[in-house]
């Protein structure tokens, strides 16, 4: 296993969107078990493929609080069970140290496929909602500062920016 480079906002390759997994093989697997570890490293709680430069429709994700039980989700889709949203305090890997509030749906419905390639369906409230939402956003070339005003947006870039000048 490795621990991948997780890109960072304003990296143009975030907006990529991933393309659906045909098959779950041994590079698949591969890359699910990099992606946890990756995680884990992090530490975060969700990390898309499209995180660390992988445009595949995968998602890992543990919400546990051992960080011990895993979530795997292929080509994930997603639907609201209700209309109803409700705003939470999200952070993201791709946009370290910056929390906002975000209205996301309370209750969806996801359909995956696990590691194994096998389909299942969920249904998810509470912070799993939350966090397959947020990753699923990932995979389709959105953020989470998508979702603010235009101008904490680009405050929060020129942050980051000003950061990356500094690692270099």
């Amino acid at each position: 296993m490795a621990v991948l480079e997780i890109l960072e906002f304003p990296d143009p390759r975030l907006r990529n969107k991933a393309k659906a997994v045909k098959v779950v093989d041994k590079s698949i697997q591969k890359l699910i078990h990099d992606m946890l570890e990756t995680m884990y490293n992090a530490p975060g709680i969700g990390l898309a493929a499209t995180q660390v430069n992988v445009h595949k429709r995968v998602v890992v994700m543990d919400i546990s609080p051992d960080q011990d039980q895993p979530r795997v989700f292929i080509n994930p889709k997603i639907t609201p069970i209700e209309e109803q949203t409700t705003e939470s305090q999200e952070g993201c890997l791709s946009v370290p140290g910056f929390y906002e509030q975000i209205m996301r749906y309370e209750k969806i419905n996801v359909s995956a496929l696990d590691k194994n390639g096998q389909a299942f369906e969920l249904d998810c409230d509470d912070l799993l909602s939350v966090c397959i939402q947020h990753e699923v956003d990932h995979l389709n070339g959105k953020l989470f500062v998508d979702y603010i005003s235009s101008l904490k947006r680009q405050r929060i870039k020129k942050k980051l920016e000003k950061q990356h000048r500094e690692q270099n």
